[in-house]
């Protein structure tokens, strides 16, 4: 009689320990391209395991093309980074490398290059992000 009794709970115990937690998808609007696909501001792109979302152009300073510059510059472009249950953004410059929650990316391309004659609008701009 008392096995009868803790026969529900045991079940219970049983089918409620088969459960698994599935982490949250990133909080990502629309479908992320796919990677190596160079987008442009707030177009998400699929790196790896992660979401990445270029939002702004911080800073252009590389030597314009044609120009000779004492000093090659750098393109700095702040980053929206979504993962499983999280999201982190992040100035990252091109040709270097960055690391949040365990994972590592890098911004490997900036079009178009610097020129001399006219600033680039921020729609112009393509980026594209690699997994490291």
């Amino acid at each position: 009689m008392r096995l009868l009794r803790l026969m529900p709970a045991f079940g219970l115990a049983i089918f409620t320990g088969a459960c698994a937690v599935v982490p949250d998808a990133p909080l990502v609007a629309g479908n992320p391209l796919p990677p190596g696909t160079p987008v442009g501001i707030d177009q998400p792109v699929r790196v790896g395991e992660l979401v990445v979302t270029p939002k702004k152009v911080v800073e252009d300073s590389r030597c314009p093309e044609n120009v000779r510059c004492v000093w090659a510059g750098r393109l700095i472009v702040r980053t929206r980074i979504d993962g499983a249950g999280w999201r982190d953004t992040a100035d990252i410059t091109l040709g270097e490398t960055y690391g949040t929650h365990g994972r590592v990316i890098a911004l490997v391309s900036g079009l178009p290059e610097k020129s001399a004659e006219a600033e680039t609008p921020a729609e112009r701009y393509r980026f594209v992000y690699e997994a490291r």
